[in-house]
């Protein structure tokens, strides 16, 4: 169809003018129906399905037309000869347009994947900040990716380039070394997630609630009141354990009754716990022995288990069963041990003639 132009009676100026204007139209024509199926009929089909994928092109598709009507004016520059340099400068223009929209797709992506995240995962304000902190760090890397490339496409040298960041940035990295390590055990948490915002945990003698994982460190508020900040590589690296996650609480704890008690009340003891605790809602009996003979008590062993992690329900729970052992053990005649000693004299009685 093109070949049309050749038999006008113009100049060769005008007639590449004229080619150029007609592939625009084109391109523009092509692309317009093309935005019409992508977009819309492709949207309606999209919205029906359980799928994200199909979604997310839709939505990179929909973003990208900037781009692609940029990508018809270099396809209708193409039917024009150009001067050498002015080509050139078209050419290295393109490239580097091709770069940016490399990059602009890749944060297009990001925020998407984060604004799903945060959609989909109702009620975790906290969990949601923290995704978002992941992804801005993301957002800076996919920036130096496309800012190495446009540099590339410029004609720069990048391989020099990197080299001699690479050798200052050794400097650097070894200055900032427990930031980095911060940084990447920041990562680790996120994603691994040992523990989150709003869990219990205990590690090396502090206890507390986590309130907020940022990009160095962690703060706690522990149950004195006090807000504890620790490094993320110093928590990382610590023994932690994570109530919020316990199923049940499994409670072991020790009485003493003293050695005068008679043999059928130190039988009727387990029974007499077993009972108490069996009937304490949200207790679970497991078990109660006769375990020891102490210095100064008879000792006996008793396990049951809490059905929650809170724990200020379990010491509820162990005050009550305290209390109910203590009062059927008044009703029994049955004394706790204290610590005594019996010293026992030897009285010699003498005679006298």
């Amino acid at each position: 169809m093109l070949s049309f132009f050749d038999k006008l009676p113009v100049t060769p100026m005008v007639n590449e003018i004229l080619r150029a204007t007609v592939v625009f139209l084109i391109s523009v024509l092509t692309l317009k129906i093309l935005e019409f199926i992508l977009i819309k009929k492709l949207g309606k089909i999209a919205e029906r399905t359980k799928t994200l994928l199909d979604d997310l092109f839709v939505y990179l598709i929909k973003r990208s037309m900037v781009f692609f009507y940029v990508g018809a004016i270099y396809i209708g520059l193409l039917q024009i000869h150009l001067d050498s340099r002015l080509q050139r400068i078209i050419n290295v223009s393109l490239k580097v347009l091709v770069s940016i929209y490399i990059v602009f797709i890749l944060i297009v992506a990001i925020d998407w994947f984060v604004e799903k995240y945060i959609s989909l995962s109702a009620g975790s304000s906290l969990k949601q900040r923290s995704f978002k902190g992941a992804m801005s760090v993301l957002k800076v890397l996919v920036y130096t990716f496309g800012l190495v490339l446009i540099l590339d496409n410029l004609g720069v040298n990048v391989t020099a380039l990197i080299t001699g960041l690479g050798i200052s940035g050794i400097a650097v990295a070894l200055a900032a070394q427990r930031i980095l390590g911060d940084l990447f055990n920041y990562f680790a948490i996120i994603f691994d997630k040992p523990f989150e915002e709003g869990d219990f945990i205990s590690f090396n003698n502090f206890a507390g609630t986590v309130e907020h994982i940022g990009l160095k460190s962690t703060r706690i508020r522990s149950l004195s009141g006090e807000e504890i900040v620790v490094s993320n590589t110093s928590l990382i690296n610590e023994y932690i354990q994570n109530f919020k996650r316990m199923n049940n609480r499994r409670v072991v704890f020790k009485i003493g009754v003293i050695y005068e008690t008679p043999m059928e009340k130190l039988k009727r003891i387990p029974q007499i716990i077993k009972t108490i605790i069996d009937g304490i809602n949200g207790a679970t009996f497991d078990r109660c022995h006769f375990v020891n003979f102490g210095d100064f008590s008879l000792d006996f062993e008793t396990v049951y288990y809490v059905e929650d992690s809170d724990y200020l329900r379990y010491m509820n729970i162990h005050q009550e069963i305290n209390l109910k052992i203590t009062e059927e053990f008044n009703k029994e005649g049955i004394e706790f041990a204290y610590p005594t000693q019996l010293i026992y004299l030897n009285k010699e009685v003498k005679s006298e003639n």
